[in-house]
């Protein structure tokens, strides 16, 4: 079975309008499948996973990008950053858009050995793991309907054990098609494995690799949390130089995402730290070793694990576009908001996420009501709860209680 993915038409829109268009994300996420969806007879795949593509590109890059028409695809370009020059050598001579597609394990981009830029030639596309509506055929149009507040009034189907078992599943397209938990489990680790075995010696030169696991298994049980590299350093011993640069290799792989804080200006962005989520949460259950009926029952694991669900919806959702930007809020008077988007028109969703069936409007809105009234008096704000319960409710004005389904359903 193969997904319908929602990238597809930026995709094949970015092909006729830039020279190379380049699809990154995790390994299996389903890069290549999607690639291979742009049909015609003139597409020429090549992929550098095999070993004789790849001498070949190493060897005579030019000669292995010559092809007389259409687009080329070169799978797991990461292995071979300097095609990068070669690539813009003859995208130079030749403006025709449309005529290299690139996937990549890594960020290419930030491979040491890649000092040439595309600037103005290449369309950068994220991939992600399957969002559940991915997962399920649906449209993405929950921020669409959320800026206009339409809501259905009841989603049946998915209370909190039904969500928790679906982010243990994750949304990589080979381990959803995996019914044993353990099974499941196993295949994630494996996984990570890999990365760290395989995709890692593409872009870095790490030694330390037992350094790495124990950070990425750091971040894991930090999803959701303020990024505090110093606290972290302290917990492995290791120093902020040498931390950072380790993030930032997680990073390019994909494993794990920081977002910004949200301010009135960007100059007062500075300094504030970010938040980091794992980049799928089935990968994080398997890393943290968790199981779904324990979780169920603990509100810290499951918060985290939700919220860290809801993160990789809404990351999947703006990330079509250039419509809308994610980021969270927090100020120094403890005021938190766990997600706010924020449109090119200037409107603001404040999102917060509960993993109970119950919704306080004094206690789970009140940090809504407080960026509504003091910091967006002035723009269209909506303020939603999301939470485990079926029925959306106004809470008060322009602020809503809606089931966290609302984001796929």
């Amino acid at each position: 079975m193969i997904y319908p993915r929602w990238q597809i038409d930026p995709l094949k829109k970015a092909l006729t309008a830039r020279r190379v268009v380049i699809i990154s994300g995790p390994r299996q996420c389903g890069k290549t499948t999607l690639a291979r969806q742009i049909t015609g007879s003139d597409v020429n795949y090549r992929t550098l996973d095999n070993e004789d593509h790849l001498k070949v590109a190493t060897t005579d890059p030019l000669g292995f990008l010559k092809h007389e028409r259409g687009v080329m695809i070169i799978d797991e370009a990461q292995k071979a950053p300097f095609l990068i020059p070669a690539i813009k050598m003859v995208v130079d001579e030749n403006p025709a858009p449309g005529q290299f597609l690139l996937t990549g394990s890594a960020d290419i981009q930030k491979h040491p050995a890649v000092t040439e830029s595309l600037a103005g030639r290449v369309k950068h596309i994220r991939l992600r793991s399957l969002s559940q509506g991915e997962i399920m055929g649906k449209p993405p149009s929950f921020l669409e309907r959320a800026f206009a507040h339409d809501f259905p009034l009841q989603i049946r189907g998915f209370d909190k054990e039904a969500i928790i078992r679906r982010a243990f599943i994750g949304g990589y397209p080979e381990a959803t098609f995996i019914e044993d938990p353990l099974g499941r489990k196993d295949w994630f680790l494996d996984y990570a494995e890999t990365m760290l075995e395989r995709d890692l010696k593409d872009i870095a030169n790490i030694r330390r690799k037992d350094s790495l696991r124990i950070l990425l298994h750091t971040f894991a049980a930090w999803s959701s949390k303020l990024m505090d590299l110093s606290g972290i350093g302290a917990y492995m011993e290791l120093n902020r130089r040498t931390l950072s640069s380790y993030a930032n290799v997680l990073e390019a792989l994909y494993l794990f995402q920081r977002i910004p804080a949200w301010t009135q200006t960007d100059y007062q962005r500075v300094g504030l730290k970010e938040k980091i989520f794992i980049t799928d949460t089935g990968l994080m259950a398997a890393l943290l070793d968790w199981r779904a009926d324990e979780v169920l029952l603990d509100a810290d694991r499951s918060g985290k694990l939700i919220e860290t669900l809801v993160f990789n919806e809404l990351a999947i959702q703006t990330s079509l576009g250039r419509e809308n930007v994610l980021y969270h809020y927090r100020d120094r008077q403890q005021h938190e908001i766990d997600f706010i988007v924020q449109n090119s028109r200037g409107n603001i969703l404040g999102i917060e996420v509960k993993a109970g069936s119950r919704v306080s409007l004094k206690e789970d809105a009140r940090h809504l009501r407080f960026f509504k009234n003091q910091l967006a008096p002035n723009q269209t704000f909506t303020g939603i709860v999301l939470y485990t319960g079926q029925d959306a409710l106004p809470l008060e004005e322009n602020i809503f209680a809606v089931p966290l389904a609302c984001l796929w359903q």
